[in-house]
């Protein structure tokens, strides 16, 4: 199953929104000061950091790629791919998650999935996000059998 990934408008207005929200939460506390030392010049530093931050992260995501999933691993294509990744939904917005991609040896990569991109594998790419990876374990049915023998008479 592939699906596209990359720039999201909604992405970019939730943390624009989130943003706004912060710095008026930096004016309101600068404004109930009444005056501006220290303390108010490290909260609108922090504001600025925080937009920057959110900048950089949208122009990251904006690269288009194809998220990928092969029944057990995830991939990405693009810029820095990944092949054998471990998905994991860290926020759920119905029509929108922020899904993280982690492998092993390499850093995190966090990617934008959303549900416009691709209306019509929505529910697929959902599935198989919240769906368990198989467990390594017998593959023919004999093996299967031959699995469920040995449990049933380890525990009697």
């Amino acid at each position: 199953m592939n699906y596209p990934v990359g720039r999201s408008r909604y992405a970019e207005r939730l943390l624009l929104v989130l943003w706004a929200l912060g710095v008026c939460g930096v004016t309101v506390a600068c404004i109930q000061a009444a005056g501006f030392d220290w303390r108010q010049g490290i909260l609108a530093l922090s504001a600025a950091v925080a937009g920057l931050a959110a900048w950089t992260g949208v122009l990251r995501c904006a690269d288009p790629a194809d998220l990928s999933f092969d029944g057990q691993h995830w991939s990405i294509s693009g810029h820095s791919s990944l092949r054998t990744a471990r998905a994991s939904v860290a926020l759920d917005l119905q029509s929108l998650l922020l899904v993280r991609l982690s492998e092993p040896t390499r850093a995190r990569r966090w990617v934008w999935v959303d549900r416009q991109a691709m209306p019509e594998r929505w529910r697929d790419l959902r599935r198989a996000l919240y769906s368990r990876a198989p467990s390594p374990g017998p593959t023919t049915p004999k093996a299967a059998a031959s699995k469920a023998a040995e449990v049933h008479h380890s525990s009697s």
